[in-house]
């Protein structure tokens, strides 16, 4: 059964507006399907009127272009709106303490540095590599056995030969292992208080000493500790 709405616009005389040709649209909105329809009753044959029914249809196909075109403009709102409480919310976290997964952490030569591990079983024996920029392995950290869950290590700064190490970035390998010499699953997280929000790209950044911090590698947030 035929279209009543296309079967009707089609069947319009072709109208002269005595105007240059212009380049269709690809889209039909709301003010060029109101236009259509009020060009269509301006020139429709008064002995054969448009039957009620495709009358009744195209009305309806309006009534849902302009339907959706308000409900587009809607969810553009509330999505502007999610995203300014979105910021407000990141901007919060100024000042706060937060725990993040990093394999590495900063350093300032004569002081000591300290990091979070996280083991998904206890261990019995558990080894940290620390290694330069260059990828040397500048210490190794015996730290023993481990429960499940989170634990701190500090590191007091020295080489292997008890030398302090120049202040800049250092990577961490976990190695933990159990009684009967089977790994466990280990990784390394650090801490740092946030000192401002980047939000110059599509996901906001935590700015903790000089790094930019994916939201998504944060797992704790705290208060500041008091030395």
């Amino acid at each position: 059964m035929a279209d009543p709405v296309t079967s009707t616009i089609s069947s319009l005389p072709a109208v002269n507006l005595g105007s240059p040709a212009v380049t269709a649209k690809n889209t039909l909105d709301k003010n060029s399907f109101l236009k259509l329809l009020t060009t269509q009753l301006q020139n429709q044959d008064p002995t054969k009127p448009m039957d009620s029914t495709a009358f009744v249809a195209q009305l309806a196909t309006f009534s849902q272009v302009e339907g959706i075109t308000n409900l587009g403009t809607k969810l553009d709102s509330l999505l502007l709106a999610q995203a300014n409480a979105n910021q407000m919310s990141v901007a919060n976290l100024v000042g706060k303490q937060v725990t993040f997964k990093a394999d590495h952490l900063a350093l300032t030569q004569g002081q000591t540095a300290s990091f979070d591990l996280s083991l998904d079983a206890a261990s019995d024996a558990t080894m940290v590599n620390v290694s330069d920029g260059f990828g040397r392995i500048v210490r190794t950290l015996q730290v023993g056995g481990r429960p499940a869950g989170s634990s701190t290590v500090t590191w007091d700064g020295l080489d292997s030969s008890g030398q302090p190490l120049p202040s800049g970035q250092y990577s961490l390998t976990v190695a933990a292992t159990r009684s009967d010499g089977k790994p466990v699953d280990a990784a390394s997280a650090v801490r740092g208080i946030v000192a401002g929000i980047d939000f110059d790209g599509q996901v906001p950044q935590l700015v903790v000493a000089g790094q930019r911090i994916q939201l998504g590698d944060v797992t704790q947030i705290g208060e500041p500790t008091t030395p």
